[in-house]
């Protein structure tokens, strides 16, 4: 039988969002792929019947890994999150057929966030500045809009709301910072967008906004 890789979203970040699925595919692993932290948490302490693989910025170099190990044993593959939102998942399904790939979703930050703030999510648009900027029409201001947005280091809480700002988003706009989500020390801070102008700056989050 030719040999899978199995792409599991581990969620969050708490082992207690990640669905049994994922957690029984990582936990019988013969190969491990993930982030350095995935890796520190989830891999076998004694490493002796694993071999593990850290995802850095080198892909082709985690890609060859995985097509090398697919000889003689299946490959997971942690992702965080659900893996059908700017995951590995791309990169997979360009060096590899998809009938080698199989996807275990994962609860993500999005849906967390939303779920948080009591709020469906079906009309909201997802949108990521993680190493990215969204383009100006994703970011116009609408009546009603609602918006999910991943931050990172660059792209803040602060600099996203003084931008959608000068877009012309209304200075009393919903505005959720949701941090550390699923962990003991989570933050939800529902401000303005004025307000989040003038607060610290938090980074590596999930912001909503509302029209």
């Amino acid at each position: 039988m030719e040999h899978r890789i199995i792409v599991a979203g581990i969620g969050p970040g708490n082992p207690a969002y990640m669905i049994p699925e994922a957690r029984h595919a990582i936990d019988q692993a013969r190969c491990l792929v993930g982030g350095r932290r995935a890796l520190a948490q989830y891999a076998r302490k004694d490493g002796a019947s694993q071999r593990c693989c850290a995802i850095t910025r080198d892909i082709e170099g985690v890609l060859t890994f995985i097509e090398n190990s697919l000889a003689d044993s299946d490959v997971v593959v942690m992702v965080s999150g659900d893996p059908g939102y700017y995951s590995l998942l791309d990169a997979l399904r360009r060096r590899f057929s998809v009938s080698s790939l199989q996807v275990i979703p994962g609860i993500s930050s999005f849906q967390l966030a939303f779920a948080r703030l009591a709020l469906p999510w079906h009309g909201a648009s997802l949108l990521s500045f993680h190493g990215r900027v969204p383009d100006d029409q994703a970011l116009t201001y609408g009546k009603g809009r609602l918006l999910g947005l991943l931050t990172d280091h660059v792209h803040t809480s602060q600099t996203i709301a003084a931008d959608l700002l000068t877009r012309g988003w209304p200075p009393d706009t919903f505005f959720a910072i949701c941090s550390r989500l699923s962990y003991d020390d989570e933050s939800v801070r529902v401000l303005t967008l004025q307000e989040a102008v003038t607060c610290a700056p938090v980074s590596s989050c999930v912001i909503v906004v509302r029209g």
